[in-house]
């Protein structure tokens, strides 16, 4: 398993090698001696959840206010357009969004750090979607900006067909930033 880094701080890409033959295929999807020396404590995670998501779908953009969390996300079944926003005002790359496919075929890891943003666009038919969390949720925590904020300017591939009531009355981008700069 290799880690790469991003045009994001602290946002990293870890990439198994599947091993492919006549049977399918095997490979890697967490790593605990490669997660530590890219900085990421393997024994910080806490929950595993699962999301199964329809083409077109988009959820996020995501995030938790006080302490936060980090989590690592795949694709067990599927593609999705992944979207990472940096939301940590003392970022060097606070403001900035960057993309990733992730699927079922290259099987990446995407760290996403603290105080940043996560959604995604499913592909294909459906997507499973699973992601290994380092802290309990706690709603009062919970951000959301629009994924369609002007300011942010994230393109989707796909036409987006259904996003939760949640999702669709997000707050804008505008509005987390002085929030969290106002601090």
């Amino acid at each position: 398993m290799h880690v790469r880094d991003t045009s994001l701080h602290g946002v990293l890409l870890l990439e198994p090698t599947p091993h492919r033959d006549d049977r399918g295929l095997f490979t890697r999807t967490f790593d605990d001696d490669t997660a530590a020396r890219a900085g990421i404590d393997p024994r910080s995670f806490v929950q595993d959840s699962q999301s199964r998501s329809l083409r077109g779908v988009v959820r996020g953009l995501h995030g938790r206010d006080g302490a936060g969390e980090s989590k690592l996300v795949r694709v067990a079944n599927g593609a999705v357009h992944d979207v990472v926003v940096d939301a940590r005002p003392n970022s060097p790359t606070f403001g900035r969004w960057e993309a990733f496919l992730l699927d079922d075929t290259n099987f990446r890891v995407l760290h996403v750090p603290r105080g940043c943003l996560h959604g995604h666009q499913t592909l294909t038919v459906t997507a499973d979607v699973c992601y290994r969390i380092d802290s309990e949720h706690e709603p009062r925590e919970d951000v959301a900006v629009h994924y369609r904020d002007p300011d942010l300017g994230i393109t989707w591939p796909v036409p987006v067909t259904v996003v939760s009531d949640r999702d669709a009355a997000a707050g804008s981008w505008a509005r987390l930033v002085e929030r969290l700069t106002s601090r």
